[in-house]
């Protein structure tokens, strides 16, 4: 399946897209596609209607053992760590060529697994290729370091990279999570061992192919489904691999910490949950649009996001008009069909994650919090929906105020002073994201700089929103995680440095 511009991508279009869908769940081991050693399996669902989407071979230690290897040998042979920069830089615009072109294929995989509405699935793919080459084209311009030295002898550092990097990836963004680690560490010469979620793999398999058919020699990119345990242990104990890299819970990145510490003292990237607060402040007079970007900053993808302000804290002056702004929009959402190209709000990603929001809904009410306003679900939706759900009355050592939801959720709670708006917006254990809207950028700036977040965003107006920014690099906080992602720091994360020292005389 291509992309296609004659007919109109109406739901009907994508359901036939999706009765023809070509699936093959086998995992892509040294350059080609592989039978699995394993018999067991296990399904993805689609969450809209409960059918289910694919069944794959449940890989563990033998089919990781067999990805490694590859790796290795891709690695040590220099067919992709030996080429020029400027030469992988082609390769991977290539890929993205490739992913253009099978754009609606890729999108409507993510749309049928984790059911992110089809219209954001499409965007969700532009972004990706636009990631892919913006960070190829960067690692062709980094340099090394020549260090002061005497007449006689030439000092480097030089940035070389890890070798085997072992990928654990999740399901709320399936192929964009994947690529955000993959474009990198190819980037910079690695060879790769990726284990996407077991409930979302097909994108991130069919991504394999298209790399091979870009050119990427045969081994360096990999590919295994499995479950966590075994396939995701089994990479991150694997003596073999050199880096880890890993998006998904704190609670997963604590257990891949501790195997990796089991291991060969691998370095390990770790994007973990978040928290994230809104900070905003009471000069700010566009309500509608100010109360329009705040929902979508907590409900977008269903809240399936880890940088999600679901802590949305306002000035006591602005909180009254505020909240009956957010409860009208609030109650606008609807979720539906993720293939309607119409539908803005999908399903939960699984029954699991359903279960999950709605309990520790529960326990909110118990804590005395109040729904301020709920979002509504389309009379035929079936499956995982869950409305977009305001709440109030919150307290920050709330249940939902403390823990990542990962739904589309969030508390409201005013402040009386920037002191308490600090302490409010550093009140948690996580330290990945914050937005803060105010006029006043020298406000603003101090708040950038005293806020627990790897990254912070300011909004000097309600619109239009903070372009965003390639090049920057950010690290998180506390249970968040640590290991910088995006630009060119993010790039030499992948790698190491190394000193070498030659004398002359």
């Amino acid at each position: 399946m291509t992309n296609s511009s004659e007919a109109p991508r109406t739901l009907a279009y994508w359901q036939r897209a999706a009765a023809t869908l070509r699936i093959d769940t086998r995992p892509v081991i040294g350059g080609q596609r592989v039978e699995p050693l394993t018999t067991e399996t296990f399904q993805s669902v689609h969450p809209h209607d409960g059918r289910v989407v694919a069944t794959y071979p449940a890989c563990g230690m033998a089919e990781i053992d067999l990805a490694v290897a590859a790796a290795r040998k891709a690695f040590e042979a220099g067919c992709w760590s030996g080429l020029a920069p400027a030469e992988r830089t082609r390769v991977m615009h290539r890929l993205g060529d490739l992913l253009r072109q099978h754009g609606d294929e890729l999108a409507l995989m993510d749309s049928l697994e984790m059911g992110m509405p089809i219209a954001q699935a499409l965007g969700d793919i532009d972004e990706s290729i636009d990631g892919l080459r913006a960070l190829a084209e960067l690692a062709s311009q980094l340099t090394d370091l020549v260090l002061p030295s005497a007449p006689h002898a030439l000092a480097l550092n030089l940035r070389v990279p890890h070798g085997v990097v072992g990928a654990i990836t999740p399901w709320n963004f399936p192929l964009y999570v994947a690529l955000s680690k993959v474009a990198p560490a190819l980037a910079m010469g690695n060879s790769l061992v990726l284990k996407p979620s077991e409930l979302a793999s097909l994108s991130c398999l069919r991504l394999a192919e298209l790399a091979l058919e870009a050119g990427l020699p045969p081994g360096v990119f990999n590919v295994v489904p499995g479950r966590g345990l075994p396939a995701g242990q089994a990479l991150a104990r694997h003596m073999d691999v050199d880096c880890l890299t890993f998006t998904g819970s704190t609670a997963t990145g604590l257990q891949l910490l501790q195997d990796a510490g089991r291991s060969n003292l691998k370095v390990t990237l770790l994007e973990c949950g978040g928290k994230s607060p809104q900070l905003v402040f009471d000069d700010l007079d566009d309500m509608d649009t100010l109360a329009d970007t705040l929902v979508q900053g907590f409900a977008w993808n269903s809240g399936q996001v880890c940088v999600a302000g679901t802590r949305i804290l306002v000035a006591q002056h602005l909180f009254d008009r505020l909240a009956e702004a957010l409860a009208e929009r609030v109650g606008t959402c609807l979720t539906g069909d993720p293939l309607d190209p119409t539908t803005t709000h999908g399903p939960l990603a699984s029954r699991g994650q359903f279960e999950r929001v709605t309990h520790l809904l529960a326990q909110a009410h118990k804590q005395g919090a109040r729904v301020l306003a709920r979002g509504q679900v389309a009379s035929a939706a079936q499956g995982c929906h869950l409305g977009a759900t305001l709440l109030a009355d919150v307290a920050s050592d709330h249940i939902v105020m403390q823990d990542e939801v990962f739904g589309p959720v969030a508390g409201l709670m005013p402040f009386a002073d920037v002191d308490q708006a600090l302490a409010l917006a550093n009140a948690t254990r996580y330290g990945l994201f914050a937005t803060v809207w105010t006029r006043d950028l020298p406000l603003a700036h101090r708040f950038a700089r005293r806020l627990r977040a790897g990254s912070v965003v300011v909004n000097a107006v309600a619109s239009p929103r903070t372009a965003h920014v390639r090049g920057s690099g950010a690290e998180p906080v506390g249970l968040s995680g640590y290991g910088i992602e995006g630009g060119a720091a993010g790039l030499r994360a992948y790698t190491r440095q190394r000193s070498v020292q030659f004398n002359l005389g």
